[in-house]
């Protein structure tokens, strides 16, 4: 086990807290195929993105970008851009408030790079660090947003398989801290920031453990998508036990986010040996059709891979059973892996 120093980042949004993370902590690449918003008005949102975009992309290559919804949470988003072989700077550039890319978004999402900001350039190193060079005009902000903008930034470059940390730098000047919340910048963003932080009643941050779940959010268009919310649970060593009760416990509802267990849901093992977590549901997780909800296996997929590792493959079974089918049809007999887009936008 690991232990990290989350008081920096805690401090930004009014906590000072010493919590212990999963020895994976909240680290993650995507990498396999796409996991799509849920069905529920998706494909009326995406004709209307259609429309909205007028941008034709002549070689479109599908990047996950986080935005802000219109509750606020930061988002993933999967949008096409131009294929490059510079995707980490065309990903940043669709994230620019008012670029051609942005206009992809649904509905209520936000771009949350400010407005005229121009990537002057990314290089990667060969340990993973991305190091992102911004124009002057990304200082201009409102401070609210500010450490938003830094989960958006973080969690879409954090998305290559290249790239584990991220630095900013200002018109080639390194930044050591954010201009207007003071958010410290002199050690690289990393996913153990968390995103869309949470703390319950009850929770002491002193001894927490923080996990990542993904809920449902949706828009004014009908348009449902997943959304990763950091929460800190009382501190624990079983990283995939507490995240499936988590998920089974819900959303914060007040917030806005919807759940995506089947009422009633109960866990009976979680499993992890090597690479592969092994989620054992009674059979309560059915619906009448003897059938799983499809968002409830993709946020116990993404959930799960999220605090593991990208690496980790899961199996979901039903009373032991392997032979679960969800209501998009899908079957989860085999093991599945983490998804390379998330939200995919259909164009």
């Amino acid at each position: 086990m690991k232990r990290y120093r989350w008081t920096r980042w805690a401090a930004v949004t009014g906590i000072v807290v010493l919590l212990t993370s999963g020895c994976s902590a909240l680290g993650t690449k995507e990498n396999s195929q796409s996991i799509d918003p849920p069905p529920t008005g998706a494909d009326a949102a995406a004709d209307k993105v259609k429309a909205v975009s007028g941008t034709v992309i002549q070689n479109p290559s599908p990047v996950t970008i986080y935005a802000k919804d219109n509750n606020g949470f930061v988002a993933p988003v999967g949008i096409n851009v131009e294929k490059a072989v510079d995707k980490a700077k065309k990903a940043l550039e669709a994230m620019v408030d008012g670029s051609a890319a942005s206009t992809q978004l649904p509905a209520g999402f936000t771009a949350m790079i400010p407005k005229g900001t121009t990537i002057k350039g990314i290089n990667i190193t060969k340990d993973k660090l991305a190091i992102v060079d911004f124009s002057k005009q990304f200082t201009d902000y409102n401070v609210q947003d500010e450490r938003k903008i830094l989960e958006a930034i973080t969690w879409t470059m954090t998305g290559f398989p290249s790239v584990d940390k991220v630095q900013l730098r200002v018109e080639g000047k390194a930044m050591t801290e954010m201009p207007h919340g003071a958010t410290p910048l002199d050690e690289p963003l990393t996913r153990m920031m968390g995103i869309n932080l949470e703390k319950p009643e009850g929770v002491e941050y002193g001894q927490s453990t923080p996990v990542t779940l993904y809920f449902l959010g949706q828009n004014q268009d009908n348009y449902k998508y997943y959304v990763p919310v950091t929460r800190m649970v009382k501190r624990t060593n079983d990283i995939a036990q507490a995240v499936i009760e988590q998920l089974i416990s819900g959303p914060d509802q007040k917030k806005g986010l919807a759940a995506v267990m089947t009422p009633g849901a109960e866990l009976k093992q979680v499993k992890k040996a090597d690479d592969l977590i092994t989620v054992d549901f009674s059979d309560k997780m059915l619906g009448p059709d003897k059938k799983a909800p499809a968002e409830a296996l993709n946020a116990v997929v993404l959930s799960l891979t999220e605090n593991a590792g990208a690496a980790t493959k899961v199996q979901i079974t039903v009373n032991g059973e392997a032979k679960v089918t969800t209501t998009e049809n899908q079957s989860y007999s085999k093991p599945v892996s983490r998804p390379s887009n998330i939200n995919q936008i259909k164009l």
